[in-house]
């Protein structure tokens, strides 16, 4: 059941005063200059926007900033940016959107300067109330290394105050996400978390650290070696952990099964024994697939239809490959999923591009739906899955993150984060 966000005020407190970070609501902007870190990294075809989440989940700090009178100044990268600057990953489109959303002009900068004289000049123009978007700041070519220093001062050149509200980027310490807080705090300036990733801390840090219990946590998707910390995290955390996608295999290989052509990562054979030692010792739950939907191969393509059959998680043919949960276990994971109170969610049961083998993701999702818990969907495959599979309206919350995500559920402080102003 989806929860109202002004259900956790508490819990959000109690958590931003554990982090001990000013948030944008703990900052006067009146007549200042503010640069705000979103994440506008959004899709296009053909130049068009084709999902705008994360362009409406920036929304609430860009508003209260332009109400409290500030000269709001956006930035975000794009893409990856790897030949250099290029039109098709220019932030022109979102301007266009930003400023329907808005009901002002954006005023878009396309210097790929970033912050040159083009920026300067139309920052040193801004009235209170004005709203100025610089171009991809992957466009610069030092916004993914750690010798940043000229662009973070740069960019902390055309503001007196500093927010970050990009929690899928928070997880690197990039000049646009880190570096420039030190050189806004140098000329005296304050740098705060915006809504989007106060957010993003109150669920997923009430979530790790002070869970309604039972607590679930649910990890799929394809390997092992991605959710390493994650997996030895939430064990020590969750009450019941549970385990699909293509990563249960090698556990199932690990208790001794013959999963045939199935997806397995022989070099963590042993990390998984340990994985299922550990949860046995603290007296944890560790539910893995007690049958698995079968086939001669992986699709192709990914959503082409295919034959497939349901065994018992022990007795996957040698030539045959598992691609998604069985019955049996969605109901099993089901049931678990119905007695929770807090539930996190990351990584598929299967291929869930393939109507044909999205039926373990449906029902994990279908569940979580119809629960009362705090359901909680990690970013990532996960997130696109209850979006597609049309869930996510009954989510308590969607994770804008996928790795900043993951390295909140590992324990990891994230450099965007801990960037912040003490309170």
């Amino acid at each position: 059941m989806a929860l109202s966000y002004s259900i956790f005020n508490i819990n959000m407190e109690a958590i931003i005063m554990g982090l001990n970070k000013k948030s944008v609501d703990d900052i006067n902007v009146n007549g200042k200059r503010v640069l705000v870190r979103c994440d506008f990294n959004v899709p296009l075809k053909n130049g068009e926007i084709t999902d705008e989440t994360r362009i409406v989940a920036a929304l609430p700090t860009i508003q209260k900033l332009l109400k409290d009178g500030g000269k709001v100044i956006l930035c975000s990268h794009l893409g990856k940016v790897k030949n250099g600057p290029n039109e098709g990953e220019s932030l022109a489109p979102v301007a266009k959107r930003l400023s329907e959303k808005l009901g002002k002009e954006v005023n878009f900068v396309a210097d790929y300067n970033v912050t040159g004289e083009a920026a300067t000049a139309a920052v040193e123009a801004m009235k209170e109330g004005d709203v100025v978007l610089l171009q991809n700041t992957r466009f610069r070519g030092k916004e993914e290394t750690k010798n940043g220093e000229e662009f973070s001062k740069e960019l902390a050149d055309l503001a007196d105050v500093y927010v970050c509200d990009a929690f899928g980027s928070s997880h690197r310490a990039h000049a646009s996400v880190a570096g420039v807080t030190e050189c806004v705090r140098e000329k005296g300036g304050e740098c705060a978390v915006g809504y989007l990733m106060q957010k993003e801390i109150d669920f997923l840090g009430n979530a790790v650290e002070n869970p309604v219990r039972p607590f679930v946590a649910i990890l799929g998707g394809a390997k092992v070696a991605d959710k390493l910390n994650v997996i030895n995290n939430l064990l020590e955390k969750c009450d019941t952990l549970i385990i699909g996608g293509g990563m249960a295999f090698t556990f199932l290989k690990a208790k001794g099964y013959e999963i045939g052509n199935s997806l397995v990562d022989e070099e963590k054979i042993d990390y998984c024994k340990e994985m299922m030692d550990k949860a046995e010792k603290l007296g944890k739950k560790l539910l893995l697939p007690i049958d698995t939907t079968i086939a001669a191969g992986f699709p192709n393509p990914i959503d082409a239809e295919i034959e497939v059959s349901v065994v018992d998680a022990d007795k996957i043919p040698a030539d045959m490959e598992g691609l998604d949960i069985g019955e049996k276990t969605a109901e099993l994971y089901a049931d678990a999923v119905k007695s929770a109170k807090t539930v996190v969610w990351n990584g598929p049961m299967g291929v869930f591009e393939n109507p044909i083998l999205a039926k373990g993701t449906i029902a994990v999702a279908k569940a979580l739906a119809e629960t009362d818990a705090t359901t909680i969907i990690g970013g990532g495959d996960s997130a696109a899955a209850v979006n597609q599979l049309g869930f996510a309206d009954k989510m308590s919350h969607i994770s804008t993150g996928g790795g900043a995500s993951l390295e909140f559920l590992e324990g990891k402080e994230l450099p965007g984060v801990v960037a912040a102003d003490d309170k």
